[in-house]
């Protein structure tokens, strides 16, 4: 073999591993997610684009206020924050969010949280089963989340979102 055909065979061997390698870190490790509608304002915009880490929930748990991407229906995908564990009991009063009875305060932007505890949600619980989280919208009054579709099981998580990457002037880590 001639060394200009050793070339592009070396050439084409790199191009179908680079293709390989993204396939697998796009299936694995990493995946995009685009911010659809206002229920995360005023922290993630609708358009955001974010990089979602598939691992995270492989080697570890979710932690309170993570956010989260998880499978809603079939179709549809969510993004929204932690804000309840298993085994805790979650309330919010006059804006409060209380975690087992005491208030614990909320590092993020949100909007207004209207009055409601555990027992509020289907599945009339007065205690988040294990293996699930219980999830808001930072836009806590136009946000499908939680209140409206339950508790979300760790089977549903798709990943954490900590870096969004779109627009260019909105680039940034998650830290919460």
């Amino acid at each position: 073999m001639t060394s200009s055909k050793r070339e592009w065979v070396d050439w084409i061997k790199a191009i179908i591993m680079a293709f390989v390698f993204a396939v697998l870190i796009r299936t694995f490790v990493l995946t995009p997610i685009v911010v659809e509608g206002p229920s995360m304002l005023p922290n993630l915009l609708d358009g955001d684009q974010l990089l979602v880490n598939k691992l995270s929930y492989q080697l570890g748990k979710p932690e309170r206020f993570d956010i989260i991407v998880f499978h809603a229906t079939r179709d549809r995908d969510y993004i929204k924050r932690v804000i309840g564990l298993p085994g805790e009991h979650i309330a919010f009063r006059d804006n409060v969010l209380y975690v087992n009875g005491k208030p614990v305060e909320e590092p993020f932007n949100h909007e207004v949280t209207y009055d409601f505890s555990l027992e509020d949600i289907s599945g009339n619980y007065s205690r988040i089963p294990e293996d699930h989280v219980l999830v808001l919208g930072d836009n806590r009054t136009n946000s499908t989340d939680s209140r409206n579709i339950g508790l979300v099981s760790f089977e549903q998580i798709v990943g954490e979102a900590k870096l969004i990457y779109w627009p260019l002037n909105r680039i940034r880590y998650i830290p919460y």
